[in-house]
C-alpha cells in the first residue's frame, strides 16, 4: 500500500449504503449513497479495498454504532480541511452521544459566536459524518438544519443515539 494511495470500500447500513475512503494515516471520508458528495482533497490515486486495515476497522466500528453498542468511536483520522474547519470538526467531537448543541453554541466553543454561519459551513464539508458528528449540531429554534446526508437521515441519526441512549 502505498501513502499516494487512497483506498475506499462501501458497506451497507441501516442509512444506506456508506463509502468509506482511507489514506495511510486513517479515515478520510464517510460518504452517503444519494448525499451531497464532498470532494475529497486528495491529488493521488483512489483504489477499492475490501481489506484495508482502517476500512475494516472503521466498519466495524460503524456497524458497533448502528447496533446500538458503541458510543464513541477509536479510529485514526486524516482530515483534511482549513485550519478554522478543522478547529470546527475537533469540536464536532467534543459534542457527547445522543446530545445536540446549536452552531451558536458550536460558534461560542470554537471561540466566537458571531461565526455560527461559518460553523455550518464547516460543518457542511465535514468529510467524516457519523464519525465525526455534525448531526448533532441543530438550528437555535431546535430544528433540523442543513446535513449532507440529507435532513432525513440527520433525523435518523439523532432517535437512533436517543434509543441506545440509556
Amino acid at each position: 500500500m502505498l501513502e499516494h494511495i487512497l483506498y475506499y470500500k462501501t458497506i451497507p447500513s441501516p442509512i444506506g449504503s456508506l463509502r468509506l475512503y482511507a489514506s495511510q494515516k486513517g479515515l478520510c471520508a464517510v460518504l452517503f449513497h444519494g448525499g451531497r458528495n464532498h470532494k475529497i482533497m486528495f491529488d493521488g490515486a483512489i483504489e477499492q479495498s475490501d481489506d484495508h486495515p482502517m476500512l475494516k476497522r472503521a466498519e466495524k466500528q460503524l456497524l458497533e454504532y448502528f447496533s446500538g453498542k458503541r458510543k464513541h468511536f477509536d479510529l485514526p483520522l486524516d482530515m483534511r480541511g482549513s485550519i478554522f474547519q478543522l478547529k470546527a470538526w475537533k469540536e464536532l467531537q467534543q459534542i457527547p452521544y445522543g446530545k445536540t448543541i446549536s452552531y451558536g453554541e458550536q460558534a461560542h466553543r470554537v471561540g466566537d459566536r458571531k461565526k455560527a454561519r461559518a460553523v455550518g459551513m464547516a460543518n457542511g464539508r465535514n468529510p467524516l459524518p457519523i464519525i465525526v458528528p455534525c448531526h448533532r449540531v441543530i438550528g437555535s429554534s431546535g430544528a433540523l438544519t442543513g446535513f449532507g446526508g440529507g435532513i432525513k437521515t440527520k433525523q435518523q441519526l439523532l432517535e437512533h443515539e436517543r434509543k441506545y441512549l440509556g
